[in-house]
């Protein structure tokens, strides 16, 4: 595993244990979230903190699995299978992390 891909296993071991301080630690200050070829919607880690705090609360079952990943240059991009919780459609989606400084600088979500 590339350290990258370490940063990214990291991330989503946060996110997974809905640590919000640590996931938010993965972050550059100016990181960026979006749908792939969209502006993206989530600018700033602040935004990054408050999005993901709204979704744990709603979702504290939610969890996501890689299965899958290609590394290239500063960019990994992950299939992941995300699961919300009980009563909520599981559904799949590509993460593509870009990465900078040792920090995800942007994720483009494909679902």
């Amino acid at each position: 595993m590339s350290d990258l891909g370490a940063i990214v296993d990291a991330q989503l071991d946060a996110y997974n244990a809905q640590d919000l301080d640590a996931f938010c630690a993965f972050y550059t200050e100016d990181a960026t979230l979006g749908a792939y070829g969209e502006a993206p919607h989530t600018v700033g880690v602040a935004a990054i903190r408050e999005r993901h705090a709204k979704l744990f609360a709603e979702f504290p079952k939610n969890k996501a699995a890689r299965t899958n990943r290609v590394t290239a240059g500063a960019v990994v991009v992950d299939h992941e299978d995300v699961i919300r919780g009980p009563g909520v459609e599981p559904f799949q989606v590509l993460a593509i992390y870009t990465l900078a400084g040792g920090k995800i600088a942007r994720v483009d979500f494909v679902k």
